[in-house]
């Protein structure tokens, strides 16, 4: 009897050791969203109020990066097309200090050259404007970007979970009535199929080159506001039951006194 006393606790407390590794990489990923979107969402509006801190540098390097080669091919069998694509690495003087951009298109970079001086906008001291030419890289398939996009279902389906065990809790301190598991399971749920669809809204949208800033912050706001919105009918449903039964609960118990 004592092995398995002692085998349950083993496996209880590997238990809690999972579920607060799960909890501290979900907190890490959310800060990273966050940090993100906000960052996005604040150059976005900077330069769209041109707000961004302006300061007068000089081009001290600027390197090319050209990829050509052949691809896909003629509807008709016919040979493969060409393609090529340049982009420019500038490394800037500004100040007493040195700023790097990576990836700066070609109708930006062919129009710089070392020694050239030129007007950047910078938003905390990163290079978003040379010359009022967007340089600024935003959301795209860096390796922290990847990992982020494709773990946003579970990130969003998350935060709705933590939205709507609030919600419970609160209404169940209010009096209101209380939820228990199965009763939230329901509203987690809904909320999340609506948070993945306004994600592959937003993922079509981006094919065509619409891309918003704080695109994370769409499924999980639709997908909360919908859980929230069903748990408010549970909630509304549970409290009716338990009106309903309190009243032949007494009845029956006066009847055995």
């Amino acid at each position: 009897m004592s092995d398995i006393n002692e085998a349950q606790s083993v496996r209880s407390r590997g238990g809690r050791v999972r579920r607060v590794v799960f909890r501290l990489g979900m907190a890490a990923l959310i800060l990273l969203l966050a940090g993100r979107t906000y960052q996005e969402t604040a150059v976005a509006h900077a330069r769209s109020h041109g707000s961004l801190h302006t300061a007068v540098a000089s081009v001290t390097e600027l390197t090319s990066h050209t990829e050509s080669g052949y691809a896909g091919g003629g509807q008709a069998g016919g040979s493969d097309a060409y393609f090529s694509h340049t982009d420019y690495t500038v490394r800037l003087a500004v100040g007493e200090g040195r700023k790097r951009v990576d990836k700066v298109e070609d109708q930006v970079g062919h129009d710089l050259w070392e020694g050239k001086r030129v007007t950047v906008g910078l938003w905390h001291g990163r290079v978003v404007e040379i010359d009022g030419q967007d340089v600024w890289r935003g959301w795209h398939f860096g390796t922290l970007d990847v990992t982020l996009i494709v773990l946003t279902p579970l990130t969003t389906a998350y935060l709705i979970s933590l939205a709507v065990s609030a919600a419970a809790l609160l209404a169940a301190r209010a009096g209101r009535a209380r939820a228990g598991r199965d009763d939230r399971f329901g509203p987690c749920a809904l909320g999340s199929v609506v948070g993945t669809a306004a994600l592959l809204a937003l993922l079509v949208d981006a094919l065509f080159g619409h891309v918003l800033p704080y695109w994370p912050a769409v499924p999980v706001c639709a997908g909360t506001a919908v859980a929230l919105a069903r748990l408010s009918a549970v909630i509304r449903r549970l409290g009716r039951i338990a009106a309903e039964g309190a009243p032949a609960d007494t009845g029956s118990a006066s009847a055995r006194a």
